[in-house]
């Protein structure tokens, strides 16, 4: 189907009443969607030095930029408009929120959007689930908050409920005590954070930081200043706390003594 307002091409289903155009973001009936031949024939028969209006707008159209979103339920990626407020998966017509939400009052709707979520510090965030791109946490967060790309948490309190972000910073002015497990692909923190942590990269610590709690991680870097307390697991970060390392067995085939115990390798205290 072709967008009768941009001209954007894209694939609907046949039995489909209504969409949104991926590319301007407006919405449209399948049955004004047609190609007609009647423009084209004024547009040859302008006179020479005329620009055509919508050939005026085209490099407009064309300069816009698009970004990849995937669907919340089969996790097909397509591109739509930055322009765009909300879209249809192509693959299975989920409908997919693309907007911007600024929580500056007490709010306790869920939020599902591929777009970003900027808790002020006045708001008061109390949904159960929050699934956004990137966040800004200024204010109380109460439930679950889960980003595809970065967290960046910038205030003094309580947060009852999980962290999983690609990337998480905890701010220099922050003091934050999570209840709940902390899941990121690497964290920077350069206040004071008290939390069970588990990144598949890299914890960072710079001079200004301080972290109180048990963590796991591929790699952790402090600098001088830095303060950290708390039981530290390097390598693995499918490993949880409790776990113990799989028995390796002799390079030279044979196997242990049964009768002789194996000691369980256990993560130790790093201060």
């Amino acid at each position: 189907m072709e967008c009768p307002h941009c001209g954007f091409k894209q694939m609907e289903y046949a039995a489909v009443k209504t969409t949104i155009c991926r590319q301007c973001g407006r919405s449209f009936s399948p049955s004004i969607a047609k190609v007609e031949l009647r423009p084209k024939l004024k547009e040859q028969a302008a006179p020479a030095g005329e620009v055509p209006a919508h050939r005026r707008f085209e490099g407009l159209w064309k300069g816009q930029r698009s970004r990849v979103i995937s669907c919340f339920e089969c996790k097909r990626k397509h591109e739509v408009s930055d322009a765009a407020t909300s879209t249809n998966c192509p693959g299975c017509s989920a409908h997919i929120d693309l907007r911007d939400y600024k929580i500056t009052t007490s709010f306790s709707r869920t939020i599902r959007t591929r777009g970003d979520v900027h808790l002020s510090a006045k708001g008061d965030l109390s949904s159960t689930s929050v699934i956004c791109h990137s966040a800004l946490i200024e204010g109380k967060l109460r439930g679950n908050l889960q980003a595809d790309e970065s967290v960046v948490i910038d205030f003094v309190g309580k947060i009852p409920g999980r962290l999983t972000a690609q990337h998480i910073t905890v701010e220099k002015r922050s003091d934050i005590q999570c209840f709940r497990r902390v899941t990121a692909g690497s964290i920077d923190i350069k206040g004071r954070m008290s939390a069970e942590i588990v990144a598949t990269g890299a914890v960072s610590i710079h001079k200004t930081g301080t972290l109180d709690g048990n963590v796991t991680a591929k790699s952790i870097a402090i600098e001088k200043g830095g303060l950290f307390s708390g039981q530290l697991v390097i390598g693995q970060a499918a490993l949880t706390q409790g776990e113990l390392l799989p028995v390796q067995k002799p390079e030279d085939g044979t196997e242990a003594d049964a009768n002789l115990p194996v000691p369980a390798v256990q993560p130790l205290p790093a201060t």
